[in-house]
């Protein structure tokens, strides 16, 4: 998702649909979905610890239940997000270049852009059909036997395209300031390491500084986890998540008042070691490598 400086270049570069897609799909395949499932069942039950969290996704299938979702949802959604969300970033981030726009800010444009782009152009439908899977092998674990179609079909038979579509808002935010933040803040730390080294502007880095940045990049984006939180609590199909103080028609911000009413400011950061990791993962994917294969495709063109 780097500005790649390419004198001359005109038009649009389809190719990044690809290169996102591609890219996507090897993040989420390899650390993605376990730390994924991992933060999601933190921020679902917000009075495990990560340990305990642990034990009780091993328990839904071992190893498997770390992958729970990843095919073919989260590989359809891995596929379609990628291709959105570096399409759309690249094409910002090389408009704003070309305009003079300081790396920060056009990392930052890119990556709002991108996050919303995906959100509402392929996340709603993908995201709930994830967390069917795994309110699937909870209820399995539980006796409960009911397959991928029936836990669909009993959402959307009870709310309709608005219940496919459940956090879909904070979704949205969530990915704006995700990738905003990631991309922005690995566009600062590149700068900065390039400064550093005594590089000029147009100067390339070495692999390991682009992995440097890339890491405290998406490190200093899990700022926003409370959103997640959010986002995980309004798409919960958890019977037993629900109580009297809970809303019974969830928004981003009264869901933010019950969790803080609930478990105080600590239950807006559940889950936030694993997204850490995650992040760092996905920036590194993303920004750091997806630059390497985008100059690639480049040059075989």
């Amino acid at each position: 998702m780097a500005i790649q400086k390419e004198p001359g270049q005109k038009g649009v570069n389809w190719s990044n649909i690809a290169v996102g897609a591609i890219m996507n799909m090897f993040e989420v395949t390899t650390l993605g979905q376990p730390l994924e499932v991992l933060k999601t069942q933190m921020a679902a039950n917000r009075s495990q610890t990560m340990l305990e969290a642990t034990r009780s996704v091993w328990a839904r299938g071992g190893v498997a239940g770390f992958f729970q979702g990843l095919i073919p949802w989260a590989w359809i959604e891995a596929s379609t997000k990628g291709a959105v969300l570096l399409f759309t970033a690249s094409e910002i981030e090389d408009t704003c270049a070309r305009m003079g726009v300081h790396p920060f800010f056009a990392g930052l444009a890119g990556g709002c852009g991108g996050g919303i782009a995906q959100a509402y152009a392929t996340m709603g439908f993908t995201t709930c059909m994830k967390t069917v899977e795994i309110t699937r092998h909870k209820e399995a674990a539980a006796g409960v036997q009911r397959s991928t179609f029936q836990v669909f079909m009993d959402i959307y038979r009870k709310e309709g395209i608005r219940g496919v579509n459940k956090g879909v808002n904070a979704v949205a935010v969530r990915q704006c300031t995700n990738w905003g933040s990631r991309m922005g803040f690995a566009r600062l730390a590149e700068n900065s390491i390039r400064k550093a080294r005594g590089k000029g502007e147009d100067e390339k880095l070495g692999t390991m500084d682009k992995i440097l940045a890339s890491t405290i990049g998406g490190a200093l984006a899990t700022w926003n986890q409370p959103i997640e939180v959010v986002r995980v609590e309004m798409q919960s199909m958890a019977k037993a998540t629900e109580n009297v103080n809970r809303p019974q028609k969830l928004t981003v911000f009264n869901t933010l008042a019950f969790i803080y009413k609930e478990n105080g400011i600590k239950g807006l950061y559940r889950g936030v070691t694993p997204r850490i990791g995650l992040g760092i993962w996905q920036t590194v994917c993303m920004v750091s490598f997806a630059d390497y294969v985008k100059a690639w495709v480049k040059g075989r063109q």
